[in-house]
């Protein structure tokens, strides 16, 4: 298995999900060769507990990895001991396992802590100073990471804001995405040598399987690129998206906080349609090495009998709802994430529309595997979608987050037509995605959709409780909802207990 992962990477940049500029032949290739997901979303928009919940195969309220590190506001920083991962499962059973690229996982226990070969890449951007990236420039005399033309704008306190892009001064062969690609190569290559049967072998006397996993880490931002990549493509290419226009009329205050702290009105928007350019620039970039990757499993003549995944951890804004990168703030730009299953043997060219989750990935690979798929709870396997088949399938899909900078609870209920979202600091969310697409109209207090607000709140209730999340607690007095328990969860009140307590 060959698992293919990009970081806040939007949807709507592969030619494969209708971008009519964008370069993206070998991902587009893999899409006609296998299955395209277009209802494919993460479980929440931020790296850190995505990625876990990949591992687990748990939503990330019951693995508690609920934040990223470097700005963690209280959680867990790691998985806690005994937690199932999919890793340890395979590697058990005999797999090899291999990780080039993005951890992101914690900060206690690496990569190799859960079965996986590989340097040992933390943090959520390109690590240019790590001895490995270092030596490959060295070993192949390529000339040392240097960027100019740095793109931020100003925060409310008048500091410099946030690096989105620069100039790299580099080859693209001494990118860290073409590093990437060629240490995947490697590994790939030692991988294959050891799968030959009579090499390594199992209880089957077949060669070791493998499950090689490159984590790119862009194109999230800042997008920095060698001039061809950056200059790749003409701004006038890039028609705004029409959330630039958000007003954050009746919608949460976090959000125009968010979009100071990320100062997208102190840039003009000649500037953000350049950055959305740079970032299509970056797309084509990893798209390439991601090219390299797939040709040297065809080399290998390994084509028929791997399967080939590529998906990301959640999207990005580039300047949508007046926004970058990601936070608390449930809108589709970050939400939904592209999806793409090759499996030997499946159809080709197929287009499913069912709501699934990158957490259904780990049921997935586990079922590849013929490994059981019981410890992954929240996880379901895509195999019988790939292989054209129409079983009984949810039609929503629930999402939480928790905090990014500061904690902030929320969770969505995504239908095929609407979106709740539940803030319990602020107003809630209601988006009619028929007739608003771009989710600009709250209409949460609207009175012409309060039935249809009810009958989602309920709905949200019923799942969150099933589940055991307990967010449910407090949507059962604040909102219209039925229950069937003592909602107080004060036994002494009750007339069985009197007495007991005087």
């Amino acid at each position: 298995m060959l698992f293919l992962m990009t970081d806040q990477h939007r949807v709507d940049t592969l030619g494969a999900y209708g971008n009519p500029h964008t370069r993206t032949p070998n991902l587009d290739r893999l899409a006609a060769e296998g299955t395209r997901f277009d209802s494919f979303y993460t479980p929440t928009a931020i790296c850190t507990p995505a990625r876990a919940s990949l591992l687990t195969g748990a939503a990330p309220f019951r693995h508690k990895l609920l934040a990223n590190y470097e700005r963690n506001v209280g959680y867990l920083e790691d998985l806690s001991d005994g937690q199932f991962t999919f890793s340890e499962q395979l590697r058990d059973e005999g797999y090899q396992l291999g990780l080039v690229g993005k951890w992101h996982g914690g900060v206690r226990r690496t990569a190799a802590d859960y079965g996986f070969e590989g340097p040992d890449l933390a943090g959520w951007h390109n690590p240019v100073d790590h001895p490995d990236y270092l030596a490959y420039l060295e070993e192949n005399g390529l000339p040392p990471y240097r960027i100019t033309d740095h793109v931020r704008g100003t925060t409310p306190n008048g500091s410099p804001g946030n690096l989105l892009a620069a100039r790299l001064h580099q080859p693209v062969e001494a990118t860290f995405e073409y590093y990437l690609a060629t240490r995947t190569i490697e590994m790939l290559r030692r991988f294959a040598a050891r799968g030959e049967p009579g090499d390594a072998q199992d209880d089957r006397g077949e060669g070791a399987p493998f499950f090689l996993a490159t984590h790119f880490f862009g194109p999230h931002l800042p997008y920095i690129l060698p001039d061809a990549y950056y200059d790749m493509y003409d701004p006038e290419l890039v028609e705004l998206p029409a959330s630039v226009h958000e007003t954050f009329a009746e919608k949460p205050a976090v959000q125009r906080n968010y979009s100071k702290l990320w100062a997208f009105d102190t840039m003009p928007l000649e500037e953000s349609r350049k950055l959305i350019a740079v970032y299509w620039g970056y797309v084509t970039l990893v798209d390439e090495q991601i090219g390299r990757i797939l040709d040297a499993v065809r080399e290998l003549g390994l084509d028929e009998r791997t399967a080939v995944f590529f998906t990301a951890d959640h999207g990005e804004f580039t300047g949508a709802h007046r926004l970058h990168d990601k936070g608390p703030a449930m809108y589709e730009d970050i939400y939904r994430i592209p999806g793409l299953l090759k499996v030997p043997g499946a159809p080709q060219g197929q287009v499913r529309d069912e709501f699934v989750s990158l957490t259904d990935c780990t049921a997935t690979i586990l079922e590849l595997a013929g490994s059981d798929t019981g410890p992954a709870v929240d996880s379901r396997s895509l195999l019988p979608l790939v292989r054209g088949e129409h079983p009984q399938w949810d039609e929503h899909h629930l999402a939480e987050f928790h905090g990014h900078h500061f904690p902030y609870p929320q969770r969505m209920l995504r239908t095929r037509s609407h979106k709740l979202v539940i803030n319990p600091e602020s107003r809630n969310e209601l988006y009619d995605l028929d007739a608003d697409p771009d989710e600009l109209h709250n209409r949460y207090d609207d009175p012409e959709v309060h039935g249809i607000r009810t009958a989602l709140t309920q709905r949200l209730y019923d799942l969150l409780r099933e589940r055991g999340d307990n967010f449910y607690h407090w949507m059962t007095p604040m909102y219209d909802v039925k229950t069937d328990y003592d909602t107080t969860l004060s036994v002494f009140e009750t007339a069985d207990h009197e007495g007991e307590f005087n």
